[in-house]
C-alpha cells in the first residue's frame, strides 16, 4: 500500500474503529476480491463492534492499494460519506477504471456468499469477450439450469485488464428470464431509463419494442460506445432480437440456438451440467470452515447425490455450517429420497433439487418455516424491495433483513445489494419448487399480501419516491388475481386514478397487458365496462407515454357519455372545477363506435399474420403460439387448429385454388397444409435461418411458392417437386417479404439490406433493384448511419406500380423506370408494420407501430381513414379479395375485420380545415366543406347537419343574421345561397384562380374575396354594382381583415401589409412589413395598432399612422405564425413554428416571458408542432393556442392550464365564443371540435 494511503488510514484510524459496522462492508471487499471468507470469520469472532473493526483495519493495513480503493467504496455504498472523505486524501491513483465501481454501476451481481472460482470457465469467457475486439457480436454461455452460468458469467468481467481494454465504455447486467412482450418492454424501458439516468436524450420512455430497439442502439452507439451488455437468462430467439443492434454482447442461456436469430459474430462457452468432485469438495470445505483434506468421507458422497449442481451443494453446505454433525443426517436424506418429488412445470429437471430444498427448509426455525413459505408468492426474475416485506410481515427494516439474511446464509434466497438497498429474489429453481410445495395455500398467501398492503398504503397515496411503489403497482393486480380476490381485481382495474398512477410512472403497454391478461375476470364483473377501459387506453396509449404525462381526466371526457371511463372522468372534473381547475366537455362528440364487425381472438398469443382465402370465406392466421388457425369470414367459427410448427409462426397463405395453406417459422421450415383436412402436404427445409414470408402464385394451373428468409436468400417451390426449384440471391441482409406480381412474371422482394429487389420468375435472374435506402439519405432529416429495413411491399392490380414500406413511409415505384412516383409520410413516432394494396382502387392499408391502422389514397396521398381498436403492435394488414374488407392482426392476440365504407363514412367526417363559425343564440353554427367538397352547416351543440349544396367548394363564410351562405369555387367563381330555402344567386364576379378566402361585411351586403392570383374584390352582391378591386400585392393575398370606416387590412407573402379603402379603392397605406412572407397580422381593440408575423422569425408592432414599425420582436427560432392582442390592447402573443409561444409588453416591445410546458422531449415542438393560432379571454387572464394540439395558458404566470389532444394534429385555426367559454376547431383528419368549458 502506499504510504499515503496508509498514513491516511492510520490517522483517521480511531474514528473508523469506533464507528463502522463491518458485516456489510466485508461483503463489498468480498465481492472485489480483496478479503477471503476465512479473513471474514476472523473479523467475525472478535466479541464487540469496536474491536471487529479494528481487526478489519488491521488487515487492511496488511494488503496493497486496490484493498484501500475498495474500503474506501464500500463506505460510501453503506452510507458513510463523512468518513469516506477522511481517506479520500489517501487514495492511491492505480486506475482511471475501478472494477468496482464500472460493476456497481452497471448491475452485475455480487459474488455469492460461498465463491469457488472455476478458472478456466472463467478465461474461456474472457478469450471470447477479447475477440470480439471492439466490434459488435455474441458470446453465448450456455448450459442447464443451476450451473453457475450467471456466477461464471459476472466472474468475467471482474478483471481490470479486460475492462481498461475492451469495454472502457462500461457493463450494463439485465436479467431477462421469461418473458411476454409487455415483460421485455419494461426491460427494455428500465435499460435504457438506466443508460440515459441524465434524459439528456429524451424524457419520454419508448412506447414499444421496436422503438426501444431504436432508443437502445442509439444509447450504446452515442452514448456508451464500446461498452458490454450482458443479457442473463434468454430463453427465447424473439427476446434477442430486442437487443439485435450493433452491440457487444455477452448473454447466458439453456439453448445456444437462440442466436440463430442474430446476425454478427458468435463464440459459445458450454458450462458442464454440473461441478467437478474436487469443486464440490471446495464448496463444502469453504461453508463449513475446514481444509477439504479434512472432511468427512460423506462429502464425497454427498457431491455425488447433488449431481455436482452449485445451487445444490450450496444449499446442503449452508446446512452443514449450522449443524456440522449432521453429515450422516444429511447424506441418508438425500439417498433415501424421503422428501416427495416434486413434477415442475419449467424445463429444469434436477433430481436432488427437491431434496436439497427439503432438507433446507426442514432445519429452519417453525417461525422462519412460516417466513419462507410467504416467499412462494414471489414471481421468478422479480428483485423484490425489503420494504413489500415489512409489509407482509408488519415488522421494521431492519427485522426483516435480519430474517433475510439468515435464508441468504443457507442458499435459501439471494440477495441484490447494487443501488440504495436490498432487493431479493429466489433462484427460477426454488420458485419452482416453493410454488409446488405450497399449492394449496397460494391463494391465501396472495391474500394475506393484499390485506396487508391494504392496511399500510391507500392507492392515491403510493409514491413514486417509495421503494415499494415501483412493485405494487407492477404487480398489485397479480396479487389479487391470484387470491381470487376478483371484485377488488375489477375495483382497481376500473379505477381512472390507478390507470393515471400507473401509466404514469411505467406507461400504458403494462396495463394493457394486464387487461388481456385477467380478461376472464374482468368480463365476470362487467364486460362492457373491460371494453370501456381496454378501449381508452388503446386510442389514448400514444398520448399516456409521452412528457409532460396528460392530464387523464381531460383523457376520459372525450370518451362517450355511456363510458364508465367518461363517467368518472366527470365526477373527479366536477371536483377539481371547484377548486379552480380548468376542464372541457366536447359536446358534439358522438357515440365512438367499434368500425370493425368482426374481432376474433383464435391465438394465445401474438398473432403475427392473416390472410383471406381467395373466395373470401375464409381467413388463416399464424402467430408466437406456433399454431395455424382457419375461421369463417363471416362469424369466426374456428374450422382448424393444426400445432403447425415447433417455434413461432411467422407467415401464412392460401394458394390460388384454396386448396392449400402455406405457413413457414422461426423453425428454418415451410409447411404446406391441406386447407380443408389440416394434413400436413409437404416440408422443406433448406433454409439456414428462421422463414419470415411465403407467396403463391396466382396462376393455379403451375402452383410456385416463394418464400424469404434471414439467412438473405429467396427459394422457390415447386408443389410438385420435393426440393427448391430456384434460389434467389442477391441481398446481402434478411429478406422480409416477397410477392409475386399479378401475372406471375415477377417476384419483389424486400430486405434488411434497404432494397427492393424484382426477379425474373422464369429465369430467376434478378432484373433490377430499388435502393430505398437511398430515398432516406437524400432526405433533410437523413443521418449517415441511418437503417432502413424495407419491410413489404404490394403490387398494384395492373403490375405497374409497386407500393413499398420502410421505417415511417410508404413509396410508390414504377415497376418499369423505378421511378418514384408517390412518397407518404406517417409520422415521426410511428413504423410501419404492414402495408398492402386495395385490388380493385386506389387505396392503400398501412398498420403502424403505435398501434394504428390507416386508410390512404395513395392517388392524393392523402389519409382516408384511421382505424383504432387493437391494443398492441399490428403485425400485417390484407384486403379481402372483393376490396370490401381488409383484416388486421396484432400482438393483442386478435384478428379484426373491418369494412371499407364503414370506416370511411364513420372514422372521421373528413371537413375541410378552414371553416366559418357563428356563435348565436347559446348555439354554434359552422360553415365547413367536407372530403367531396359538399357545402354543410352544421347545428353543433344540437348535431344537426344540413347538407346545402354539391358544388366543388374551396371556402365559404356565412353572413351575421345567418340567412345566406357565401362560397367561392377552385375555378374562381363565387355563389350565394339563401337559407333555409337553398337558393343560389350566382355572381358575375368571380377570380382568375382558386377563391381563398371570402367574407361579409357587417351589413350583409357586401361581400369581400381574395384569391390565389393576388386580387381582393369588394361589391355589394345583391346588385353586382360598385364592385371594386385592390390590386397592389405582387403575390398571393394571405389574408386580409375589415377595419372601421369602410377599411381593409391586407397581407400578402410579397412582405408587405396594405390598407385599402374598400368604396373608393384606393391604397392609403403601404406598409413593407418584412423581407419574407407576412403570415398574420392583427389589430389592436383600440383600432390604433398593428401587428404582422412573419416567416423571417420576428414579428412587429405597427403604429397605424407610421410607416416604420414601433417594435421588432425577436427571439423566436422558427416561422412566426400567428400573433394576437389582448384585450386591454396591452399585451401580444406570438407562436411560432417550433411550439413556442411568447408574451410582449406592447408599449415597451419586451418580452414578459414565454409560454412553455414544464418539460418537454429534446427535439419535440412544445406545442406538438407549429402554433397557428392564439386567442385572449376577455379578462386578459387567459389564452389558448392551437397547434399539434389545443392549449390553455395562465397569460400572467406562462403556465399551462390545460391541454387537449385532438385525434389528429395541425390545428389551422381556433374560432373562440365571446365569453371565452366555447371553442371550435378542425383537425388534419378532417373531425370537428366544439369545445365547452366545464362549469
Amino acid at each position: 500500500m502506499d504510504a499515503k494511503a496508509r498514513n491516511c488510514l492510520l490517522q483517521h484510524r480511531e474514528a473508523l474503529e469506533r464507528d463502522i459496522k463491518t458485516s456489510y462492508i466485508m461483503d463489498h471487499m468480498i465481492s472485489d476480491g480483496v478479503l477471503t471468507v476465512a479473513e471474514e470469520e476472523k473479523v467475525k469472532i472478535e466479541p464487540t463492534q469496536q474491536q471487529r473493526a479494528a481487526m478489519l483495519i488491521k488487515m487492511i493495513l496488511k494488503k496493497d492499494n486496490y484493498s484501500y480503493i475498495s474500503f474506501y467504496n464500500a463506505l460510501l455504498h453503506e452510507g458513510y460519506k463523512d468518513l469516506a472523505a477522511f481517506l479520500y486524501g489517501g487514495l492511491p491513483t492505480v486506475s482511471s477504471s475501478n472494477v468496482r465501481t464500472v460493476l456497481c454501476e452497471g448491475g452485475v451481481p455480487q459474488r455469492p456468499v460461498v465463491f469457488v472460482t472455476r478458472k478456466r470457465l472463467v478465461n474461456e469467457i474472457r478469450q471470447k469477450l477479447f475477440k470480439l475486439n471492439g466490434e459488435p457480436g455474441w458470446v453465448t454461455v450456455y448450459g442447464m439450469a443451476g450451473c453457475g452460468k450467471s456466477v461464471l458469467a459476472a466472474e468475467a468481467v471482474r478483471d481490470h485488464q479486460l475492462l481498461e481494454d475492451c469495454f472502457p465504455g462500461g457493463v450494463h447486467w439485465v436479467s431477462v428470464g421469461k418473458q411476454d412482450k409487455s415483460g421485455l418492454l419494461m426491460k427494455l424501458q428500465n435499460l435504457c431509463t438506466r443508460l440515459d439516468h441524465d434524459e439528456s436524450f429524451s424524457q419520454r420512455l419508448p412506447l414499444n419494442i421496436e422503438e426501444a430497439k431504436d432508443r437502445l442502439r442509439i444509447l450504446m452507439l452515442r452514448k456508451h460506445p464500446r461498452s458490454l451488455l450482458i443479457l442473463d437468462d434468454i430463453w427465447d430467439p424473439w427476446v434477442l432480437k430486442a437487443f439485435d443492434n450493433q452491440c457487444q454482447i455477452l448473454l447466458t442461456t439453456r439453448d445456444k440456438s437462440v442466436t440463430d436469430s442474430v446476425m454478427g459474430p458468435k463464440y459459445v462457452v458450454p458450462v458442464e451440467s454440473g461441478l467437478g468432485k474436487e469443486k464440490g469438495l471446495e464448496i463444502l470445505s469453504l461453508f463449513v470452515n475446514m481444509k477439504k483434506a479434512d472432511l468427512p468421507e460423506q462429502a464425497h458422497s454427498i457431491i455425488r447425490e447433488c449431481k455436482g449442481s452449485p445451487l445444490v451443494v450450496s444449499l446442503i453446505g449452508a446446512l452443514l455450517r449450522d449443524f456440522p454433525n449432521r453429515w450422516e443426517y444429511y447424506l441418508r436424506q438425500l439417498q433415501n429420497k424421503q422428501f416427495k418429488r416434486i413434477r415442475k412445470s419449467s424445463s429444469y429437471d434436477y433430481e436432488a433439487l427437491d431434496e436439497a430444498m427439503s432438507i433446507s427448509v426442514e432445519m429452519l426455525r417453525e417461525d422462519m418455516k412460516n417466513y419462507y413459505t410467504d416467499l412462494s408468492i414471489l414471481q421468478k426474475d422479480v428483485k423484490v424491495p425489503a420494504k413489500v416485506l415489512c409489509i407482509l410481515w408488519d415488522m421494521e427494516t431492519e427485522e426483516v433483513e435480519d430474517i433475510l439474511q439468515e435464508f441468504v446464509n443457507k442458499s435459501l434466497l439471494f440477495c441484490d445489494r447494487n443501488g440504495k438497498s436490498f432487493r431479493y429474489y429466489l433462484h427460477d429453481l426454488q420458485v419452482d419448487f416453493l410454488t409446488e410445495k405450497n399449492r394449496s395455500q397460494l391463494q391465501e398467501l396472495h391474500k394475506k399480501m393484499i390485506t396487508q398492503f391494504q392496511r399500510h398504503h391507500q392507492l392515491h397515496t403510493l409514491s413514486p419516491d417509495e421503494e415499494d411503489c415501483m412493485y405494487w403497482y407492477n404487480f398489485l393486480a397479480y396479487h389479487m388475481a391470484t387470491a381470487s380476490m376478483h371484485k377488488e381485481l375489477c375495483a382497481l382495474m376500473f379505477s381512472l386514478d390507478w390507470i393515471k398512477a400507473k401509466t404514469e410512472l411505467v406507461g400504458p403497454a403494462h396495463l394493457i397487458h394486464e387487461f388481456v391478461e385477467y380478461r376472464h375476470i374482468l368480463d365476470e364483473k362487467d364486460c362492457t365496462v373491460c371494453e370501456n377501459f381496454q378501449e381508452f387506453l388503446s386510442l389514448n396509449g400514444h398520448l399516456l407515454g409521452r412528457r409532460p404525462f396528460p392530464n387523464i381526466v381531460q383523457l376520459g371526457l372525450c370518451e362517450p357519455e355511456t363510458s364508465e371511463v367518461y363517467q368518472q372522468a366527470k365526477l373527479q372534473a366536477k371536483q377539481e372545477v371547484d377548486n379552480g381547475m380548468l376542464y372541457l366537455e366536447w359536446v358534439n362528440k358522438k357515440t365512438i363506435k367499434n368500425l370493425s364487425r368482426l374481432v376474433v381472438r383464435p391465438h394465445t398469443d401474438a398473432v403475427y399474420h392473416a390472410c383471406f382465402s381467395e373466395d373470401g370465406q375464409r381467413i388463416a392466421s399464424c402467430g408466437a403460439d406456433k399454431t395455424l388457425q382457419v375461421f369463417k369470414t363471416e362469424t369466426g367459427e374456428k374450422l382448424l387448429e393444426i400445432k403447425a410448427h415447433e417455434d413461432e409462426v411467422l407467415c401464412c397463405a392460401f394458394s390460388t385454388d384454396d386448396r392449400f395453406i402455406a405457413t413457414c417459422s422461426v423453425d428454418k421450415k415451410v409447411k404446406i397444409w391441406n386447407s380443408i383436412n389440416g394434413e400436413l402436404v409437404h416440408t422443406f427445409d433448406e433454409h439456414s435461418e428462421q422463414v419470415n414470408c411465403c407467396h403463391f402464385t396466382h396462376n393455379s394451373n403451375h402452383l410456385l411458392l416463394a418464400t424469404g428468409s434471414s439467412d438473405d436468400f429467396i427459394k422457390l417451390w415447386d408443389l410438385n417437386q420435393k426440393g427448391c426449384r430456384n434460389t434467389l440471391f442477391g441481398h446481402t441482409n434478411s429478406v422480409n417479404h416477397c410477392r409475386f406480381s399479378p401475372d406471375d412474371k415477377l417476384l419483389a422482394s424486400c430486405s434488411a439490406d434497404g432494397t427492393l429487389k424484382l426477379w425474373d420468375v422464369k429465369s430467376a435472374n434478378e432484373r433490377k433493384s430499388i435502393n430505398v435506402k437511398q430515398s432516406f439519405l437524400n432526405s433533410e432529416e437523413s443521418q449517415d448511419d441511418t437503417e432502413v429495413i424495407v419491410k413489404c411491399c404490394s403490387w398494384f392490380a395492373d403490375g405497374t406500380r409497386i407500393m413499398v414500406a420502410a421505417k415511417n413511409r410508404v413509396f410508390l415505384f414504377n415497376t418499369d423506370t423505378s421511378d418514384l412516383l408517390a412518397e407518404i409520410h406517417t409520422g415521426h413516432h410511428s413504423t410501419i408494420q404492414y402495408c398492402d394494396f386495395s385490388p380493385h382502387n386506389e387505396l392503400a392499408v398501412v398498420a403502424l407501430s403505435h398501434y394504428c391502422v390507416e386508410l390512404w389514397n395513395i392517388d392524393t396521398c392523402s389519409k382516408v381513414a384511421d382505424c383504432r381498436g387493437h391494443l398492441s403492435w399490428v403485425h400485417s394488414v390484407m384486403f379481402s379479395p372483393d376490396g370490401s374488407s381488409f383484416l388486421t392482426s396484432s400482438d393483442d392476440q386478435t384478428i379484426r375485420l373491418w369494412e371499407i365504407e364503414k370506416v370511411c363514412k364513420n372514422s372521421a367526417t373528413v371537413l375541410k380545415q378552414e371553416v366559418d363559425v357563428v356563435f348565436h343564440d347559446n348555439e354554434v353554427m359552422v360553415l365547413a366543406v367536407d372530403n367531396v367538397k359538399h357545402l354543410q352547416l352544421i347545428h353543433g351543440k344540437a348535431g344537426q347537419i344540413d347538407n346545402l349544396t354539391e358544388a366543388q367548394v374551396s371556402c365559404c363564410c356565412l353572413s351575421p343574421n345567418l340567412q345566406y351562405v357565401a362560397f367561392g369555387d377552385e375555378d374562381g367563381t363565387i355563389k350565394i345561397l339563401e337559407l333555409p330555402n337553398g337558393r343560389i344567386f350566382p355572381s358575375r364576379i368571380r377570380h382568375k384562380k382558386a377563391v381563398r378566402r371570402i367574407q361579409f361585411t357587417a351589413d350583409g351586403e357586401t361581400l369581400i374575396s381574395s384569391s390565389d392570383d393576388s386580387a381582393i374584390q369588394v361589391w355589394n352582391w345583391r346588385s353586382e354594382k360598385d364592385c371594386v378591386f385592390l390590386q397592389a400585392h405582387q403575390e398571393t393575398v394571405k389574408d386580409f381583415r375589415l377595419l372601421k370606416n369602410s377599411k381593409l387590412l391586407s397581407w400578402s407573402f410579397d412582405g408587405t401589409v396594405k390598407v385599402w379603402n374598400i368604396i373608393t379603392g384606393r391604397l392609403e397605406k403601404d406598409f413593407h412589413c418584412h423581407q419574407a412572407a407576412v403570415l398574420y397580422c392583427d389589430v389592436s381593440p383600440d383600432g390604433t395598432k398593428f401587428s404582422s408575423a412573419s416567416a423571417d422569425k420576428t414579428a412587429k408592432i405597427w403604429d397605424f399612422d407610421l410607416l416604420s414599425p414601433l417594435h421588432e420582436l425577436t427571439g423566436h427560432k422558427g416561422c412566426v405564425r400567428c400573433s394576437v392582442f389582448s384585450v386591454d390592447s396591452n399585451l401580444l402573443a406570438t407562436g411560432d413554428d417550433n411550439g413556442e409561444v411568447r408574451i410582449w409588453n406592447v408599449s415597451r416591445g419586451e418580452l414578459l416571458h414565454p409560454c412553455v410546458p414544464f418539460s418537454v422531449e429534446e427535439g419535440v415542438a412544445t406545442h406538438g408542432g407549429w402554433v397557428t393560432d392564439l386567442r385572449f379571454s376577455p379578462d386578459n387572464k387567459m389564452l389558448v393556442s392551437a397547434g399539434g394540439y389545443l392549449k390553455w395558458w395562465n397569460v400572467v404566470t406562462g403556465e399551462s392550464l390545460q391541454t387537449f389532444y385532438t385525434n389528429g394534429t395541425n390545428l389551422k385555426k381556433i374560432h373562440v365564443s365571446p365569453d371565452f367559454k366555447t371553442y371550435v376547431t378542425v383537425d388534419n383528419l378532417g373531425i370537428l371540435y366544439i369545445l365547452q368549458i366545464l362549469e
